[in-house]
């Protein structure tokens, strides 16, 4: 069963709201919308400037909360390095009040407006707030009565660091892609150049071409990779996605796949054919892909993100932007938008010219999130801890 908190003091509340993130934010508004009493998560956003136009910022901001249809009030939240000493009050509070009054024009209530600033907190909204801020100690971040919430120890930019992976492995994977890559030239027919590679169809390595044969149900492969442990792979498992992720027409099938399903997964691959063959490319199946449609399992999305965050790490870099840009979509689809952002950023370090990274981090700024991550479910059932 979900753990229903019911915080009953504005200190209680922001104790409550780097566990509902998973982390603690920094340099960050955080807007909490509800549903009646209930919260549905949190949306992070970027601290703008004191210089932006804070009026179109507080627009856009709210306007993504609008987006949630079952959303009918919300508690925004500032993070910020500033201080209440040097801001004389709260700081950002134009921001505040552009947020504020856009939300009483969308007919949001707001249930408390917070800031968190390097020397204290305070509500925007309490007449009654210090104007040095309130204690910081009081918000007591580290209660054993929110452990069933998980958090990170860093804040938003934490977790997007790819696993350790040592050389061993690293070489293993990238002879393995090696080996791969001459086997499907073999079973295509294609000319070698490279002399250093076997001429003799019956040198590869077995398990090459095990792993070349198994290309041809390529879906099938997608969906049993969802099986695999991503900390123990073996070398030719990660070298059969390593070298998938790496061809945009593969992984564009494969993100499809991990989002909608097997069956999505087989039309997209028969589509890809079509496709090039000079036919159109479905749109129900080309809508998944800038976030359109109902929302996808995210056990799917989370598993596959942690296979290609492996792949990544454990590849050649050379052959690295297409696993990082697999790990910026679906951080994406997740709703991770800073750590999309960190990928794809990676992605276009090593391939200027990456068009999926590129896609991804023209989201990123602007704001473009899927539709799905505006579903949010109310929580039911009575409150299992009061803090």
């Amino acid at each position: 069963m979900t753990p229903i908190f019911k915080a009953t003091t504005a200190a209680d509340f922001l104790a409550l709201v780097p566990r509902l993130a998973g982390f603690s934010p920094s340099r960050s508004l955080v807007l909490v919308p509800f549903a009646g009493n209930r919260t549905l998560g949190v949306m992070r956003l970027d601290l703008p400037d004191d210089t932006d136009d804070v009026e179109r910022v507080a627009s856009t901001f709210i306007g993504l909360i609008c987006r949630i249809a079952t959303a009918d009030a919300l508690a925004p939240v500032v993070y910020t390095d500033a201080g209440f000493a040097e801001s004389e009050g709260l700081p950002h509070d134009r921001l505040m009040s552009a947020l504020l009054a856009r939300a009483d024009i969308c007919g949001l209530d707001v249930r408390d407006a917070l800031c968190v600033a390097s020397d204290g907190w305070g509500s925007y909204i309490d007449p009654g707030c210090p104007p040095e801020g309130r204690d910081l100690a009081e918000l007591r971040l580290d209660r054993a009565e929110l452990d069933d919430l998980p958090l990170d120890p860093g804040d938003q930019s934490a977790g997007h660091a790819l696993p350790p992976v040592d050389l061993a492995e690293k070489e293993r994977v990238g002879r393995a892609l090696h080996d791969l890559s001459f086997a499907v030239s073999v079973l295509q027919n294609e000319t070698w150049a490279d002399p250093d590679l076997p001429d003799d169809p019956a040198r590869i390595d077995p398990r090459a071409l095990a792993a070349a044969e198994a290309l041809d149900d390529l879906p099938l492969l997608l969906e049993d990779a969802l099986d695999w442990d991503p900390s123990h792979l073996d070398a030719f498992q990660a070298a059969t996605l390593g070298w998938s992720l790496a061809r945009p027409a593969l992984r564009d099938i494969a993100l499809t796949q991990w989002c909608r399903g097997l069956e999505a997964g087989d039309r997209a691959a028969e589509a890809q054919l079509r496709w090039q063959d000079g036919e159109a490319y479905p749109d129900e199946l080309a809508a998944s892909m800038w976030g359109e449609g109902p929302r996808p399992d995210p056990e799917r999305l989370s598993h596959a993100l942690e296979l290609s965050r492996r792949i990544a790490a454990a590849v050649p870099r050379d052959d690295r932007p297409g696993a990082l840009a697999a790990c910026a979509w679906l951080s994406w689809a997740l709703g991770r938008s800073t750590h999309a952002a960190a990928y794809a950023g990676e992605a276009v370090k090593i391939d200027p010219a990456h068009g999926l990274s590129e896609i991804v981090l023209t989201f990123v700024a602007n704001a473009h999130l899927p539709e799905w991550v505006f579903e949010r479910p109310v929580p039911r059932g009575p409150v299992t801890q009061v803090i």
